[in-house]
Formats: C-alpha cells, structure tokens, sequence
C-alpha cells in the first residue's frame, strides 16, 4: 500500500460492500415478515421485525452493525443471521519493508475506532524458515518485537472477548480458549463435560512460575506456588490448571 489514502480507500470500499451484503438480508427478511400473517410469524421473528428496522436505518448511514448500541438480548434475537458487520473487526495492512511504521500513520490520519496493526508478508515468509534464534536475530535486525501471527492472534483475543489457559502433561501441553471471567468448573468444561460436572477443586500455578521455575510443576510446588482453588476462582489468561473431578 503505497500512500494512507490509498489504504483508506481500500478499506472503504471493502466495508461498503459488507455494509451492502447486511443490507440485502435485512431487507428481504423484512419483505418476507410483510407477507406473512400475524398468527403466522413467531414470537422470535415478532421480534425481529422490531428490531430491524433500526439496523436498516444504521446500514443506510454506511455505518457498521457494531456501532449499533445492540443489547445482548437484541444480538440473542439476531443469532438466525450472518451479519458481517455486526462482527468485531480489526484491520491488518500489508506494509512495504522500507515503510514498517505506515500502519501508525494510517491509523493517526483515519481516526478508526478498529484496532489497526501493520505486517510486511514478504519479511514473515521470509521468517517462516527460520528456526527460532535465527528469527529472533533476524526480527531484532528489522526492530520487530515478535512475527505478526502473535500479534494478530492477541489482538483478535481481546476483540472477541476470549483469553486461554493450559493443561500440562508428560508428554503434552494443551491450550484451551475460554471466555474472559470464565469460573474454574466452567473452564474445566472446555476440556470435557465430566469435569465439570464432578469438578472438586483447581490445582493453579501461574505461567510465570511455572517458567521461573524451570517447567517443573514440583519444583512450583515445593515453592509454595501451586494454589488450590475452588468453584468461585474466576480463570486467569496463561493459567496452568490441573483439574481435580469425581464423577
């Protein structure tokens, strides 16, 4: 992307034909609800044919379903569609390898509320051979703090609401994604409902600790950092979890 008004100009025009797409559902949902009798259309599509006329006046403007103050029970309502614009969104550009900071000029200069994040594919194809000390080198070379999958993966994290946490056994380390504030019993339920539902307590250590301490869960142990936690423990991001369950 050689100047901000090109990138701008792209990411426009990209959003007006997703704007457009959202359009052209509500719309022929609408005409179908008009035809229909009253004793015909669910409670579900009463509420629905509420509700989108306001969405429709928000597409109208050009403007994103996300900046449409939906209420989660008014998003519940709407789980029969596939928006595109109701998703959060973040936006990647593909940045020259001489221009690595035109992501933070595109973003002073457009005043998006999306979060905006710069990549250079050519340098992370290059990067994809690499084992992991030659990348760090050759990264620390570019002044890039890490490869961009990292980044993205984060960035698409916190816009989804979703964090995760680990399992380690001999041979395996597992991640789990769960959704923020999710409370221990729950999390166990992301690896199998039978922990859950016969779950006792939570051995908990921090990843921190766990690298601090050599990758030894005993040696975190005898260190007086493994914790033990009950059904109340709201899940932390980089948790290390050992469930214990009865069923």
């Amino acid at each position: 992307l050689p100047d901000v008004s090109l990138a701008l100009d792209a990411y426009r025009k990209l959003e007006d034909e997703l704007v457009l797409s959202d359009l052209l559902i509500i719309e022929k949902k609408l005409e179908r609800l008009a035809k229909m009798s009253r004793k015909a259309i669910s409670p579900q599509e009463t509420a629905q044919n509420d509700l989108l006329p306001r969405l429709k006046d928000c597409l109208d403007a050009g403007k994103p379903l996300r900046v449409a103050g939906l209420t989660p029970a008014e998003v519940l309502t709407l789980r029969s569609f596939s928006f595109w614009t109701i998703k959060p969104e973040m936006i990647v550009l593909n940045v020259a390898e001489d221009n690595l900071s035109f992501a933070d000029a595109f973003a002073r200069e457009v005043n998006l509320q999306e979060p905006i994040m710069g990549i250079c594919c050519k340098i992370e194809a290059e990067l994809v051979g690499l084992d992991a000390a030659d990348q760090k080198e050759f990264l620390d070379s570019m002044g890039i703090a890490e490869p961009a999958f990292g980044r993205i993966i984060r960035t698409a994290f916190s816009l989804l609401g979703r964090m995760s946490f680990f399992t380690v056994g001999e041979d395996e380390v597992k991640a789990w994604v769960i959704p923020v504030d999710t409370k221990a019993p729950k999390a166990a339920g992301a690896i199998h409902n039978d922990f859950e539902r016969g779950f006792i307590k939570a051995e908990v250590m921090s990843y921190e600790d766990f690298i601090a301490h050599g990758g030894s869960t005993a040696q975190v142990k005898s260190a007086g950092r493994l914790r033990l936690e009950g059904k109340e423990y709201i899940v932390q991001d980089g948790d290390i979890i050992n469930f214990r369950f009865n069923v």
